[in-house]
């Protein structure tokens, strides 16, 4: 019996196939030119955080508490890391008790915003004490709010140093007698004695922020920052820092490891001490900071560092990993943290528990991601995509579409794909198809949709064509 052979085709493969390429590490948001940004970088991130990176996952939504009060927030304290207070734009200093906002002051100020901090000195208990540069400065001792005796009128910028309550008026700085907080014009010529200083500054400005810690107060000015050092008035010393370099405003300021951070029109600094403010951590979004107006402001949920940019944009900054994402459904005009739950403050006159389970406690959260533009060794050659295939998390009542554009920038975009699971899907692999994108210089990817999203890899494979 004869063996019957067929021959063997022997295809040549094709020129220009490139192996898989594989991005499983997510390093966020960047404003630098997207053909040159590292291929794990997106150009563009709406409601995403970092939290669990490598991978990139949908923020989750926020619950509102209470119901909105007028048409703003003017301030949020903590006191004692128990009570949630606000002060709103309607004039009164509420209280959040029992799922309500508690009335405890009215007939304040409608549009001037507030600091506040908690101090104890030789009161019996911690006091929340807050100011706002125009009404008297108040204090709450934990029933009632009250003007705080003998402070200085129009104070402003209240913070704690050295057993001490601060304010700002104009370019002084003030400090209350060692711990009495009721006392501002004692001078007996000893170490408890009130202070008092003029701060001077090439552009003889205003102090417009004054926060404080365990070794020195920082005090800023819109176009210098300076610091102080010493225990008691005998040695206290004040000395500028940075020239040219200021402060927004007050809430722009957060303190997070004893690291200050602060916005101002130029950008985003951070101040260890010692060496000049460093603004090379945000350089990779300055596009994205250039709005930083009179009523940013910035906060920590204890990780990572949410900063206002324009309205409705919220850059969210992580230490561990130096990378950006960005929000883009809320307008805060100020934060504040309690315990591990984080707290915003709206232009709508909400107050904001962020990262609820769904947004308004009822609808997800719409987010989107977009690539930087995918191209060849070289820009001027043609890519062809084979395969393309993303990884994902998606649980029901999720969805999401992807589109794939040609250019690098602009809203051109094809949609060729979308899920809606009715069962979860974990770790699900994704075909992208890319048949409707062929033979271009560049090819973006946009993913969006609504509810739980998480990307774990996308995995490209190309092919160089021919220069022309």
């Amino acid at each position: 019996m004869n063996v019957i052979r067929y021959p063997q085709a022997n295809y040549q493969p094709l020129p220009g196939i490139q192996q898989a390429v594989t991005i499983r590490e997510w390093k966020g948001l960047s404003s630098f030119d997207p053909l040159s940004i590292q291929d794990n970088l997106f150009t563009s991130i709406s409601n995403f955080v970092l939290d669990e990176y490598p991978v990139i996952a949908a923020r989750r939504g926020y619950s509102v508490l209470g119901s909105a009060i007028s048409t703003s927030v003017l301030g949020l304290g903590v006191w004692k890391n128990q009570q949630l207070h606000a002060v709103f734009g309607d004039g009164t200093w509420r209280v959040f008790n029992n799922n309500t906002w508690q009335t405890l002051a009215s007939g304040l100020d409608t549009s001037a915003r507030w600091s506040f901090t908690n101090f104890q000195g030789n009161w019996s208990d911690i006091h929340l004490v807050g100011a706002n540069g125009v009404d008297a400065i108040k204090h709450y001792d934990g029933t009632t709010v009250a003007d705080l005796a003998g402070s200085p009128a129009k104070g402003n910028y209240i913070t704690t140093y050295q057993n001490r309550l601060w304010c700002a008026v104009g370019k002084e700085i003030k400090s209350c007698a060692l711990d009495q907080p009721e006392q501002w014009e004692l001078y007996n010529g000893d170490d408890e004695d009130s202070y008092g200083k003029e701060m001077e500054s090439m552009a003889g400005e205003n102090v417009n922020m004054l926060s404080g810690s365990l070794t020195k107060l920082t005090i800023g000015m819109p176009n210098s920052l300076h610091e102080m050092y010493g225990g008691v008035p005998s040695d206290f010393t004040t000395k500028m820092v940075a020239d040219r370099i200021g402060v927004r405003n007050n809430q722009s300021v957060i303190t997070q490891d004893g690291v200050i951070y602060f916005a101002n029109l130029n950008g985003v600094y951070q101040y260890t001490g010692g060496v000049l403010p460093d603004k090379s951590f945000s350089e990779v979004v300055k596009g994205f900071i250039n709005g930083v107006s009179s009523t940013s402001c910035a906060g920590t949920d204890g990780k990572t560092l949410f900063f206002s940019t324009h309205q409705n944009d919220i850059l969210n900054y992580d230490p561990r990993i130096q990378a950006w994402t960005m929000f883009n459904d809320i307008d805060p005009l100020c934060f504040a943290s309690m315990g591990e739950n984080l707290y915003v403050g709206d232009s709508k006159g909400r107050v904001l528990q962020l990262f609820g389970a769904a947004k308004d406690g009822t609808q997800d959260v719409k987010w989107s991601l977009v690539t930087k533009p995918f191209n060849n060794s070289s820009i001027a050659q043609k890519l062809r995509m084979y395969k393309l295939w993303a990884v994902v998390d998606l649980l029901s009542g999720s969805s999401l579409k992807i589109s794939l554009s040609p250019s690098i920038k602009g809203d051109d975009w094809v949609q060729v794909g979308e899920i809606a699971p009715a069962t979860d899907l974990i770790k699900h692999r994704v075909i992208i198809p890319t048949a409707k994108i062929a033979n271009e210089n560049y090819i973006r990817i946009k993913f969006e949709g609504t509810g739980y999203f998480k990307l774990h890899e996308l995995t490209r494979q190309q092919r160089e064509m021919p220069l022309y």
